[in-house]
């Protein structure tokens, strides 16, 4: 019997490597933009992957964004390899196990429907839904953010739409806007896979993989849930024409070592 899955990937320096917000500051030559992204940051004034979002709406610099400007720095988002194979092998499954694949991100969606184009269905892609003024096309309004909760939102409607149960549900990110979508999956035993080797995300990710091949999460999908052994995978991967060249299995263990502050307790004297 068929066991269909949730299969849900954020994009930047997920399914990418490069950041859409810092193409987009190259590309329009504005400066400082990871200081800008860290100043919002330290205030908590939004949730960390809308950072994009909000100065798209409010930085001056930012407000000469177009939507062809968006749709451009798509194109020239640079991908992870063999990232076309990644929805059609999901789409045929293994071993009965079937997965669909949607991407969710922060970014906006015209740049992950320009860099997904042909690759992904654009109604397989939630991204952050910008209006646009009717006559001159400036950003008039932020409609949807998919960053912090608005992941889990967005996740929770892909999974109730599709009848998937919970523990099905498999989310792979990078980041700290994918920690509340990662806690949510994990309460629901679905499977987390952390693609970034940032402390606060693999605490919380069930498993990590590092590669520049987006087929590299196939690794922990066919251990935790297909069972297979490593030679089944390799195995695998050979069938579709791939040779796994490099497979390190590390452990970490993130340790901080300090000088006690512990005194010893004075002796207590009984007197008679």
């Amino acid at each position: 019997m068929t066991k269909h899955f949730l299969f849900v990937s954020d994009f930047d320096q997920t399914l990418s490597s490069s950041d859409a917000g810092r193409v987009l500051a190259e590309s329009l030559g504005i400066t400082g933009f990871d200081e800008k992204v860290a100043g919002l940051s330290r205030l908590n004034l939004v949730q960390s992957g809308a950072e994009l979002a909000y100065l798209l709406r409010h930085d001056p610099e930012f407000r000469r964004v177009r939507r062809a400007n968006l749709t451009e720095v798509g194109g020239q988002i640079r991908l992870k390899r063999n990232i076309r194979l990644l929805p059609d092998l999901l789409a045929q499954g293994v071993d009965g196990y079937c997965f669909d694949f949607y991407v969710v991100s922060a970014a906006p969606e015209e740049i992950v429907h320009a860099a997904l184009d042909g690759i992904v269905p654009a109604n397989h892609i939630i991204g952050t839904r910008l209006g646009y003024e009717a006559g001159c096309g400036e950003i008039a309004s932020v409609d949807s953010v998919a960053a912090g909760y608005g992941k889990v939102t967005a996740v929770e409607h892909l999974r109730t739409t599709l009848g998937v149960p919970r523990e099905r549900v498999i989310y792979v990110g990078d980041g700290s806007s994918d920690l509340h979508v990662m806690l949510h999956v994990n309460r629901g035993e679905g499977l987390t896979i952390a693609v970034s080797q940032a402390r606060h995300i693999t605490e919380i990710a069930r498993r990590t993989v590092m590669s520049d091949d987006a087929l590299a999460v196939f690794v922990p999908v066919l251990e935790e849930i297909v069972k297979f052994e490593p030679p089944q995978i390799r195995a695998w991967f050979e069938r579709h024409g791939l040779v796994i060249q490099e497979w390190d299995r590390v452990r970490t263990d993130w340790v901080t070592i300090r000088a006690s502050t512990d005194r010893a307790s004075p002796a207590l004297v009984a007197v008679a």
